[in-house]
């Protein structure tokens, strides 16, 4: 065969898209494994569709999942891409707008016959005409039909070989990027340990989809992308959810608490659950209730018990924990509530992100009710945030919300694993003797305002708590107005005085001011950080202030504004953001730029945004 030109490139975003039945997820997580393992920088983004029972080959069945991965640390999924492989007409419809103008397409054309065009909705019987991409670059395989080919003699059933065709696709990008199969195969050989049949015909596809494009000089370059240059460590490709779990089993060790999760099954939570499940032999006990009211409810009961309690949901299941929030609250236990967004209202949007609930977050209850409010921004940085909100629990006695959302949650990234004892140490106020005096239930600590932790069983702090209000020392039932106050007075600084023991805000770019301050929280972070750091490097005035503390906000949050002659507030929801800082930063203009589609930002609106507001 004639040698081939290989072509060294910084970055490549790459975007699987095809039936939900197709295996995209799948191929789109074992190149990021290969990509990742080889030492590449790598940011993904399932795209799940929101029907859970679409026609197959509609639009709105298509499920995609893109990654970008590169020869440096790689921060978002990316905006475009520079390859798409659609297994249909109707991922190919879906997916045609992400498409660079230099992208390769690779398409199934054996899917390509009149129904499937049909289906997809096109009017013409020429897709890519319509589409006005046919100068592309596109490859027409006939994935289906070598699929079938290749395992001709294989003991599989049709409809279980059709299945393997994923593998064939995965084996021509492969060889694209010079990429090698054997990381897949031992996945393969893993998986399908007990199916030895159905091991072996995906990797023969898989070789069969890298030989076919070697063959047939599908592509007249070949390409490579250099390994990261990453803090030295040991890595290992982790998503948010994940990280989530992990970090609350690192807390729960550092505490000496028992880890208990009662939760209710939730897109795109459920993960969490089912991740903290398999941990058993951490001592890891977890309940899948029959309801979201149920399952914190569990948790609650398991917090008064001595328990580090944690439960999952997303947004319309946080409302139905509101009412166990307040007895959360109003008990002053540790409960960490753990919400990754997703697009509403009501059902709204359950696999598409959206940073929504922050206000029902910081005030979805009935009376004065706060709590700690926290973000994560990174998917493996979850584990980070998961691990001080179970801290926070469990030192302050109150009931911390930890908002995620459906992008960081499933996307995934490398995660340079820690080393537990670079984590601090965790020190519930627990009480493990009777006091002098009497055991005085709402008795507090005078730096935190924290009430001590009094475990049942432990003689002589026999104690009961409930949703009525209580007495200020002896935990009973009080109607007293001036209790009442001071009750209330309690629980807000309690959870004001949480800024002494958070950092500090911190700022990329200029800390001594400038003309523009990006502002963000959350899972914007990626897509902030590479708009702002572009146009810094083009010369412009642009830092950016991303939060992961957001009640109480960092004590120097209101320094850090004054700074700056603009402030744009950047975020996945209407404002909400914008408007919590307009009431405790009130001195402020806030701009805005916001997004409610069910997508990421893409960093080449936020350039043209900021260069906008600067050019004002």
């Amino acid at each position: 065969m004639e040698k081939k030109t290989e072509t060294a490139l910084d970055d490549v975003v790459i975007r699987f898209s095809g039936d939900s039945g197709d295996g995209m997820q799948m191929t789109g997580t074992l190149f990021t494994d290969t990509s990742a393992y080889l030492g590449n920088g790598v940011s993904t983004f399932p795209d799940f569709p929101a029907e859970i029972r679409a026609p197959q080959g509609t639009v709105s069945g298509v499920s995609g999942f893109q990654l970008h991965f590169g020869s440096h640390r790689v921060n978002t999924p990316g905006d475009y891409c520079d390859v798409l492989v659609a297994m249909n007409p109707a991922a190919l419809k879906a997916n045609a707008k992400w498409l660079k103008k230099t992208a390769t397409v690779i398409v199934d054309i054996d899917s390509f016959n009149d129904k499937g065009i049909e289906k997809a909705g096109f009017k013409s019987d020429n897709p890519f005409a319509e589409l006005g991409i046919d100068g592309y670059n596109i490859v027409y395989a006939p994935i289906t039909s070598m699929t079938k080919e290749t395992l001709k003699d294989s003991p599989l059933d049709n409809k279980s070989v059709v299945k393997c065709k994923n593998m064939f696709a995965l084996g021509i990008c492969y060889f694209m990027f010079n990429l090698p199969c054997d990381h897949t195969e031992r996945f393969i050989d893993k998986k399908f340990g007990k199916k030895p049949d159905v091991a072996d015909a995906n990797k023969k596809v898989l070789n069969a989809g890298y030989n076919y494009a070697h063959n047939t000089h599908t592509f007249a370059s070949t390409y490579t992308v250099a390994p990261a240059s990453l803090e030295k460590g040991t890595y290992r490709s982790i998503d948010g959810n994940q990280a989530t779990a992990w970090g609350f089993i690192a807390a729960s060790e550092k505490s000496g608490r028992p880890l208990f999760c009662g939760s209710y099954p939730i897109t795109p939570a459920t993960h969490i659950l089912e991740e903290l499940a398999k941990r058993k032999d951490l001592g890891v006990k977890t309940l899948q209730a029959e309801d979201e009211i149920a399952g914190i409810c569990t948790s609650i009961g398991a917090a008064y018990a001595g328990s580090f309690a944690v439960t999952t949901t997303s947004g319309p299941g946080l409302s139905l924990k509101s009412e166990a929030i307040g007895l959360a609250v109003m008990t002053e236990l540790p409960l960490v509530i753990v919400d990754v967004q997703r697009g509403g209202p009501s059902t709204g949007l359950p696999t598409k992100t959206e940073q929504s609930d922050l206000m029902q977050a910081l005030w979805g209850r009935n009376g004065e009710c706060p709590l700690v409010v926290m973000a994560g921004s990174t998917p493996s940085n979850c584990f980070h945030y998961a691990f001080m909100a179970g801290k926070i629990a469990m030192e302050h006695m109150t009931p911390v919300i930890l908002l995620n959302d459906g992008f960081i949650a499933n996307g995934s990234e490398p995660w340079r694993i820690p080393s537990m004892k670079d984590y601090p140490a965790i020190n519930p106020p627990i009480v493990n003797e009777a006091p002098e005096g009497g055991y005085m239930p709402y008795a507090r600590d005078e730096e935190r305002l924290a009430r001590r932790w009094a475990l049942p069983g432990t003689k002589g702090v026999e104690h009961r708590v409930g949703g009525l209000e209580k007495d200020f020392l002896k935990g009973s039932v009080s109607h007293d107005p001036i209790n009442h106050q001071r009750m209330v007075d309690i629980r807000r600084d309690k959870v004001a005085r949480v800024a002494d023991y958070i950092p500090e805000q911190t700022v990329y770019g200029s800390d001594n001011g400038g003309e523009l301050l990006v502002v963000g929280w959350g899972g914007t972070w990626g897509h902030l950080y590479s708009a702002v750091k572009a146009l810094r490097e083009e010369g412009k005035d642009v830092s950016l202030c991303h939060f992961n503390y957001i009640n109480p906000l960092p004590k120097n949050t209101g320094d850090i504004l004054a700074r700056y002659k603009k402030i744009v507030v950047c975020e996945l929801n209407e404002g909400q953001f914008a408007n919590y800082l307009r009431m405790t930063h009130q001195k402020f203009d806030y701009k805005q730029f916001n997004k409610t589609q069910g997508l990421p930002f893409t960093v080449t609106e936020l350039i043209e945004k900021f260069n906008e507001l600067l050019a004002e």
